[in-house]
Order: C-alpha cells, then sequence, then structure tokens
C-alpha cells in the first residue's frame, strides 16, 4: 500500500482545464486497453496469425509506455515532448510497416518489401524531427525531405507490388490492405497539420499556430496517433478473425 501510494503521489498532477494533459492521459488509457485486448486475444488465435496480432499489441503496448512519460513531461513544463513522441514513433512506425509485410507474407511479400518500407519510414521519421526540433529554420526542406519519403511509403502500397500481391491475394488480405493503405494515406496525413504548426514560427503557414496555438500540435497528433495505431491493430485483427474462420 505504501509502495502505492508513493507512485501516485509522484504521478503529475494534471489541471482539470488542460484539455492537452487530458489527450495525453486518454491516449495512454485508449493505448493501455488496445494492447491488453490484442495479447489476450493471441491465444485465440493459430500460430499463424499470432504474430500480426502481437505486433498490433506491441505497437499500442509502445506508444502507451511513451504517453505516459509524455504526460508527465507536459504535466511539469508544459512544454510539447517532442523528443519523447519521436522515439515512440521511431519505434512504432516502422512496425506498422510490418504489419504489411505480414499480412502479404503468405502472398508472397518478401523481407526486401519489409526492409523498404522500414526504412522509408524511419527516414521520414529522422528528417521530421530534424526539421521540428534540431533545424526549425529550414523546416519547409526538412519538411518536403520527410514528405517523399512518406508519398514513397504510399507509392509502394498502392501502386507498386505490395498492391499487387494483394491485388492477387484477393478476398480478406486484399480488404485488409486496401483498409491499411487508407490509413496510411489519411490517417497519416494529420501529422504534417502537427509539424507544420510547431514550426510555424516565421513560415508563411504561421497562421495556423496563430488559430490554434502551439499546444494545438500535440492535440493533433495524440489524435492522430490513437486512430491510426488503435486503428491499425483493428484492422489486422479483423483480418486474422476472417482468415480463421476461413481456415
Amino acid at each position: 500500500m505504501e509502495t502505492l501510494n508513493n507512485f501516485l503521489l509522484e504521478v503529475p498532477r494534471m489541471a482539470s482545464d488542460d484539455y492537452v494533459g487530458f489527450t495525453f492521459f486518454v491516449g495512454c488509457m485508449a493505448m493501455m486497453a488496445a494492447s491488453a485486448f490484442f495479447f489476450l486475444s493471441m491465444s485465440s488465435f493459430d500460430k499463424k496469425w499470432r504474430t500480426s496480432i502481437l505486433v498490433s499489441g506491441l505497437i499500442t503496448f509502445i506508444a502507451a509506455v511513451h504517453y505516459y512519460y509524455m504526460r508527465g513531461y507536459w504535466a511539469d513544463v508544459s512544454e510539447s515532448p517532442t523528443f519523447f513522441r519521436y522515439v515512440d514513433w521511431i519505434l512504432t512506425v516502422p512496425l506498422m510497416c510490418v504489419e504489411f509485410y505480414l499480412i502479404l507474407k503468405a502472398a508472397g511479400a518478401t523481407k526486401k518489401h519489409m526492409w523498404t518500407l522500414i526504412v522509408a519510414s524511419t527516414a521520414m521519421l529522422v528528417f521530421g524531427y530534424w526539421g521540428e526540433a534540431v533545424d526549425p529554420g529550414r523546416a519547409q526542406i526538412w519538411g518536403a525531405i520527410s514528405g517523399a519519403a512518406y508519398f514513397y511509403v504510399v507509392y509502394l502500397i498502392f501502386f507498386g507490388e505490395l498492391k499487387n500481391l494483394a491485388t492477387s491475394a484477393g478476398g480478406e488480405t486484399l480488404r485488409a490492405h486496401n483498409i491499411l493503405a487508407k490509413f496510411v494515406l489519411i490517417g497519416w496525413a494529420i501529422y504534417p497539420l502537427g509539424y507544420m504548426i510547431g514550426t510555424a514560427d516565421g513560415q508563411w503557414y504561421s497562421f495556423l499556430a496563430d488559430a490554434v496555438g502551439q499546444s494545438g500540435r500535440d492535440v493533433v497528433y495524440n489524435v492522430g496517433d490513437a486512430i491510426n495505431k488503435i486503428g491499425f491493430g483493428l484492422v489486422v485483427y479483423g483480418w486474422a478473425v476472417a482468415g480463421s474462420k476461413e481456415s
């Protein structure tokens, strides 16, 4: 009991009107709940589906841990936890790309496809971090390079070999691939808005930060993370359920 009391006392207090901190808190709880769901559901699937469900649980679990720390950082200093956020993304976003490989592995996807997606998504994040945290004076240049890596990922899953493999597989595999691809195209498009808000100082798009304030960046990022990471996992879960019924 004493240990629990000490833990609760160490948790940073959040003001009742802190809507940004609230999104960190809700994000943490949502990711934890999703992780528990994915991990506990693994035993109900055959072995060939479990890796995909495991990766879905790892994505949300890693995010939940980081959201716990990001909420504390925000409560302590009221600044955007940019470093912790990118550490989260550098771990979880490549894992989201791995899901494409796992879904299409039976259709002929190779580790080369997987590593191409991982490298492209990692480059997207590294250049994004450089523009947002290291060299914001040239945020547009770094953002453009990051965006090029992002659109390369979009190309691979919408028009490249991965799309061809999904089409040849058909059925639930094609359906799951198409939904995940839409998450990348639409859901991931939320993040450039947060990037622009965070790097708006002195830029032509400064009206974004003027409209929502710098704290609006974290709200955009938090909402985007919850939608994309949990949504990704639920799509994979649905694919595994459908595949198990067909087996």
